[in-house]
């Protein structure tokens, strides 16, 4: 057993709190977290926010192994959210399947200040990912809580329509993966429900706009073809498409975070915004 930031800790939970196998409560919401083996407490370490889709569950994001490896790999903690219904309450979101007056935004803030103050996580070292329908929370996270998070990767998932005309906090690194023959989430969008997807170009072109990003250059990596984007202060904004249908998949996400520059750094620094 260590002392970890004032708590007792066993492994990867802290005793009588919560961990990968446990919630974390926050009111009548919950959070689950995953340690990297081996950690010891003595220093603030990054995270990665993993968003999850349609019907999702945080404990389901802790049963897949690929993923903790790659959190294990980052030497970074893993985060997994759970949203209020059976979907994000996010602007536009079908009416059926969200809960009414949620406030995502709060909950993701609150998560965070949890996270930091029980585990020792670095606010400032803090990416967000998620697929499908986490993908578009994600979007909407990078809209408007971009100074929580260092870097966004979502995944087969836009704004809900109509896509919000601008952003309400500074432009932060986005990089967008999609499959060119999703029929979940089309590049174009379609209706569900009594709501409509946006459309991903639509999406990436307003970012652009509001973050006065330059001319799109062609980059492939990851199995991905990318467009990738720099504004004046040389954050990153990349369209990255796949060949492939509504499908998640790690390698891509994990050429996105070293995209991005996450992980673990020796020297415990902020991480730097590219």
């Amino acid at each position: 057993m260590i002392i970890l930031f004032g708590l007792a800790v066993t492994g990867s939970n802290p005793a009588q709190a919560c961990g990968r196998d446990s919630d974390c409560r926050i009111g009548d919401r919950h959070y689950r977290i995953h340690l990297p083996p081996g950690y010891e407490g003595t220093e603030k370490m990054g995270a990665l926010v993993y968003v999850h889709g349609y019907r999702g569950t945080a404990k389901g994001a802790m049963r897949n192994k690929a993923l903790l490896a790659l959190a294990e790999s980052l030497g970074v903690a893993l985060i997994a959210v759970k949203s209020a219904a059976d979907d994000w309450a996010i602007p536009g979101a079908p009416s059926a399947v969200v809960k009414p007056d949620t406030d995502e935004l709060a909950y993701f803030d609150a998560v965070l200040e949890d996270a930091e103050r029980r585990f020792g996580i670095d606010p400032g070292n803090i990416a967000a990912s998620g697929f499908s329908a986490g993908g578009m929370m994600v979007w909407t996270l990078a809209c408007h809580r971009s100074d929580r998070f260092v870097g966004f990767v979502p995944m087969s998932g836009v704004f809900w329509a109509p896509i919000p005309a601008t952003c309400t906090s500074p432009p932060a690194p986005v990089i967008h993966v999609h499959g060119t023959t999703d029929k979940t989430v089309p590049l174009a969008g379609r209706k569900v429900l009594d709501a409509r997807q946006g459309v991903v170009q639509d999406v990436i072109d307003m970012y652009a706009t509001y973050g006065s990003y330059g001319a799109p250059r062609a980059q492939a990596y990851g199995g991905l073809s990318c467009e990738e984007r720099r504004n004046p202060n040389g954050v990153r904004l990349d369209l990255c498409l796949f060949d492939g249908g509504h499908s998640f998949g790690l390698k891509r996400l994990e050429a996105a975070l070293a995209r991005l520059d996450f992980g673990a750094k020796a020297d415990g620094r902020r991480v730097t915004r590219r």
